[in-house]
C-alpha cells in the first residue's frame, strides 16, 4: 500500500514539475503543436478545411485500393440516406451481405465479419455483433489532400489483397 501511495505522489510531483501552466517551453507553445496550429485548450478555434465527400452513387463507384493489406477499405460511394447504422438497421448489408453482393456487383463482407473472434464460432445469419457498425472502421472518401507528405508504400501478398480481405486466414500468423 505504501508503494502505491509513493508511486502516486511521485507521479503528481513529476507532472507538476513538467507543467508549464500554458507557457512556452523552449519556444513551443500549445498553439504550435500538432497539425492544426491552434490552441490545444480551445476546441472552438479548430477550423476544418473545406472538403467534399464523393457524390458517386452506390453501384457506380470504383473500388479504392486498400492502404495496406487487410486495411479497412474506404467507402467509394455516397452514403447519404444510409446512416445512422444500428444493429437492427444496417443499409450496408442490403448490398454487401455475402448472399447479395455478387448479384449487385458489390464487394462482399469478408469472412472475418461473420466470425465471432471472442467465442470462436462462425455466424451463419448476418454478421457478428462486434462488426455491425460499419463506419467505425470504414469511412467515405473525400477530396482532401494529406496534410503531411507520405512515402509509405504498401506491400500486398497478391493483387487480390488490394481489394479483398484475407484477415481471418492470416490472423494467427506468427502466433505460437
Amino acid at each position: 500500500m505504501k508503494f502505491k501511495i509513493l508511486a502516486l505522489v511521485s507521479l503528481c510531483v513529476f507532472f507538476l514539475a513538467c507543467s508549464d501552466g500554458g507557457k512556452k517551453i523552449d519556444g513551443f507553445g500549445d498553439d504550435s503543436l500538432g497539425l492544426r496550429k491552434t490552441s490545444l485548450q480551445d476546441e472552438n478555434s479548430v477550423q476544418l478545411r473545406d472538403f467534399q465527400y464523393t457524390q458517386t452513387p452506390a453501384g457506380e463507384s470504383e473500388i479504392i485500393e486498400r492502404s495496406y493489406e487487410n486495411a479497412p477499405p474506404l467507402i467509394p460511394h455516397n452514403t447519404e440516406g444510409m446512416l445512422d447504422i444500428t444493429q437492427d438497421n444496417n443499409m450496408c448489408l442490403s448490398c454487401h451481405s455475402a448472399d447479395v453482393a455478387q448479384s449487385v456487383g458489390a464487394t462482399p463482407v469478408p469472412k472475418s465479419h461473420m466470425y465471432d473472434l471472442r467465442n470462436h464460432k462462425i455466424i451463419k445469419d448476418g454478421i457478428t455483433q462486434a462488426r455491425y457498425n460499419c463506419t467505425q472502421c470504414h469511412v467515405p472518401q473525400s477530396d482532401l489532400k494529406p496534410l503531411v507528405k507520405n512515402s509509405f508504400t504498401p506491400i500486398f501478398r497478391s493483387d487480390r489483397e488490394k481489394t479483398r480481405s484475407n484477415l481471418l486466414d492470416v490472423i494467427n500468423e506468427g502466433v505460437k
